[in-house]
């Protein structure tokens, strides 16, 4: 009876451990690597992102990897893709369009989600986002932090100095900062804030319906030619070359930024990014409010244009992967998602959809400033000058520009004679791009 009971233990087990190996293992998730520039908080919302992504679904894994800021994660990309190591998903500033457009080794976005059997209802994403990112009628890559610029201010400073909100005009904004410095509400009118390239020069030559360049800023050719030297830009950098002699302007010197010097009531104005309302609300120790960019007067206001990322897909992976890839989009274009997005760092809805649902729960009643982008950005008709600016080599023509804004800041150059050099090594660049992109555009 021992023997039989033995024998019938051990057949037990052995009946077990068949079971087991014939029981399938557990699905093996997919899963494909994400490089992106997001630091501090909102790196910590990229991950809380991603997370949300993992814990809804089984199937696939993204690993979000910080790769420094945009410059160091463009030129990281083209290196591993020359090397074969690329990741799935890259995030390229906008300035970074033409390069991954022209560049032979991306997945349209459109295409993927197509082949994946996702209807994406791209008419819903909000017109001048979506009409950045398109090519010949398609979306090619997935938009994903977009900003725009606004103007923030110091409410306790400008009533101080008897005005209830800044002005809409440039020339009456003038008056009102150096009211503010002369009565001794702030200790400068405005601080100019890093990318002031963005937000003072390029945004406004769209809401003031200048050219910055030919050939509708580039969007209809790779033949285009900067001409801002011979725009209202130059009155712009004149009056900025002003306020800094006159101390209305100030510029952030070593250890603070230019953010500080408005957060802590030294500056009573401060044109930055939408996205920086979390910084704001954390750090910010003076009564701030925010609106609308100013134009120039007697000028009907057009829209701004954008600024921020989007994702990528990069060639060389395996299907399974993209299928994983096409998931992850989907999940982060949902209403519910982008809502998420758009509250908790102060970039764009993505889309009409999520837009809705945020103003129909009534975000905006509590939180105005927060639309400020949405509404700017949607202003009128979009010219050729409004569109937005789609340039070859965007980064190397930018620091040309900066480098003369410099030349102008430190008084070695006139306004004139630092854009009209600006122009000229712009274009230099664009002809490079030119020559080694013809016929791809």
């Amino acid at each position: 009876m021992g023997m039989n009971r033995r024998t019938l233990m051990l057949g037990t087990l052995l009946a077990g451990l068949a079971a087991g190996a014939a029981a399938p293992a557990a699905a093996q998730r997919v899963e494909i690597q994400w490089w992106h520039a997001m630091g501090g908080v909102l790196g910590e919302r990229v991950e809380e992102l991603v997370k949300g992504f993992n814990d809804a679904q089984q199937k696939y894994t993204v690993v979000a990897v910080n790769k420094g800021n945009y410059d160091e994660v463009i030129n990281g990309t083209i290196a591993a893709y020359r090397a074969k190591r690329q990741p799935h998903l890259v995030q390229i500033y906008e300035r970074g369009f033409m390069t991954m457009l022209l560049s032979d080794a991306i997945v349209p976005v459109h295409a993927l989600m197509k082949e994946k059997g996702y209807t994406v209802d791209w008419n819903d994403f909000i017109k001048p986002v979506a009409s950045f990112y398109t090519y010949k009628g398609n979306l090619m890559t997935m938009p994903f932090n977009s900003s725009t610029p606004i103007l923030w201010f110091n409410k306790d400073q400008f009533a101080k100095a008897g005005f209830d909100k800044p002005a809409e005009t440039w020339q009456e904004l003038e008056k009102q900062l150096y009211a503010i410095k002369a009565k001794g509400a702030a200790e400068c009118g405005t601080a100019l804030a890093n990318d002031y390239f963005w937000s003072l020069i390029e945004n406004y030559s769209a809401i003031n319906d200048q050219p910055f360049a030919t050939r509708a800023n580039g969007f209809d050719g790779l033949d285009t030619e900067f001409v801002y030297n011979k725009t209202s830009v130059v009155q712009q950098v004149t009056r900025l070359k002003k306020w800094l002699d006159d101390g209305v302007l100030q510029l952030a010197g070593t250890g603070f930024s230019p953010q500080q010097l408005f957060a802590t009531g030294k500056c009573a104005t401060y044109i930055s990014s939408t996205a920086d309302h979390g910084a704001m609300e954390r750090n910010a120790t003076v009564p701030w409010s925010a609106t609308f960019l100013p134009h120039e007067q007697g000028v009907t206001a057009r829209n701004s244009t954008i600024g921020g990322a989007t994702i990528w897909v990069l060639k060389g992976h395996k299907p399974e992967e993209y299928d994983a890839v096409a998931a992850f989009f989907a999940h982060l274009a949902s209403p519910k998602v982008q809502v998420w997005w758009h509250k908790v760092t102060g970039y764009v809805p993505l889309t009409n959809a999520a837009y809705k649902v945020a103003k129909d729960e009534g975000y905006y009643v509590q939180n105005p400033t927060r639309e400020i982008a949405v509404l700017q950005l949607s202003r009128g008709t979009p010219t050729a000058n409004s569109m937005g600016f789609r340039f070859g080599n965007f980064t190397q023509t930018t620091f040309a520009l900066r480098q003369e804004m410099e030349a102008v800041m430190t008084g070695k150059k006139t306004p004139q004679q630092a854009l009209d050099d600006s122009v000229r090594r712009g274009n230099e660049i664009l002809r490079q791009f030119e020559k080694l992109n013809a016929g791809k555009y």
